[in-house]
């Protein structure tokens, strides 16, 4: 089998954590693994013969359905959502738009490109401006006035081709993973200052994570039946992690989906899974035997 990790995306390190960390987890299972760092430029491990490929890459390219439509040119076994699928999550504006269409709860938002930064002016601060296509907080900034609106779109556009602004929520943030049909526990999320961004996700060690935090079983069962349609509807498969608000007026509401979330110390799907007696080998073993079941032809 086949383990890839690393990429050209700003998420490359945790990446190559991650990978190793599955990596290892295979050879424990008793498999034989190849490990790859693959680029855009560089695809030649995707031709190396195996019964499965474990495709450890976040953000561009190897999260966007990139990577996936090769795996599926070679016709090749691989654990994770389609590339189609990954797409959809991957473009916070279309998750957004698919949500929307079947009514499902997200934040009001608009996709602002170079050719019409004055967009950004319809939601009404308090927002959130993101690139529409990375993962980890890469980019995201908090603009409280308009004038902060207006400098950060002129900035963001200087990194990202499009980016989204979005009306803040305020509230707890959790997160629901999925493992095949199954939901897993919430873990909810408590930066110790500032929001999750990718210094609180990665570098911190004071950000706390509570698995199974202290809810209502209402909440809880409103929850995860929302994060298991949110990933349906976009046509998610094998594995994947729904991050949510808990607003204080507007209830639960989807942020995003992460279809190859991490497999760090920090990660909060191993995490998760753990709390329901899926160890990480097992959680590895699992996903693997869901990647087998699928032709991917």
């Amino acid at each position: 089998m086949t383990v890839l990790a690393g990429g050209p995306s700003s998420e490359r390190e945790i990446s190559l954590e991650s990978g190793a960390a599955v990596a290892d987890a295979c050879v424990r299972l008793g498999h034989d693994v190849f490990k790859a760092d693959v680029m855009p430029n560089d695809t030649a491990a995707l031709d190396r013969p195996c019964d499965i490929v474990f495709p450890v890459l976040h953000g561009p390219f190897g999260e966007d359905g990139t990577l996936q439509a090769l795996l599926e040119e070679r016709t090749l076994r691989y654990v994770g959502s389609d590339s189609a699928a990954s797409r959809r999550c991957m473009d916070k504006h279309l998750s957004k738009q698919c949500w929307n269409d079947v009514g499902l709860p997200t934040a009001p938002w608009v996709m602002v490109s170079a050719s019409d930064a004055s967009a950004a002016e319809a939601v009404q601060p308090p927002v959130v401006v993101k690139p529409t296509g990375e993962g980890s907080s890469v980019g995201v900034v908090l603009a409280d006035t308009m004038e902060d609106v207006r400098r950060a779109v002129e900035h963001a556009l200087m990194r990202f081709d499009r980016i989204l602004v979005e009306k803040r929520l305020t509230g707890r943030e959790v997160t629901v993973g999925i493992l095949g049909d199954r939901v897993l526990p919430i873990v909810e999320v408590r930066p110790a200052k500032g929001f999750y961004d990718f210094e609180a996700k990665y570098r911190r060690n004071d950000t706390e994570y509570i698995v199974e935090p202290d809810l209502d079983q209402t909440t809880v069962r409103q929850l995860q039946a929302l994060a298991l349609r949110a990933y349906r509807v976009l046509g998610c498969r094998h594995y994947g992690r729904v991050d949510l608000i808990l607003d204080a007026s507007a209830g639960p509401q989807l942020l995003e989906i992460n279809t190859v979330p991490g497999f760090t110390q920090h990660s909060l799907l191993p995490k998760a899974a753990a709390r329901v007696g899926i160890g990480f080998d097992a959680l590895v073993g699992t996903l693997l035997a869901l990647g087998m079941s699928d032709a991917n032809a």
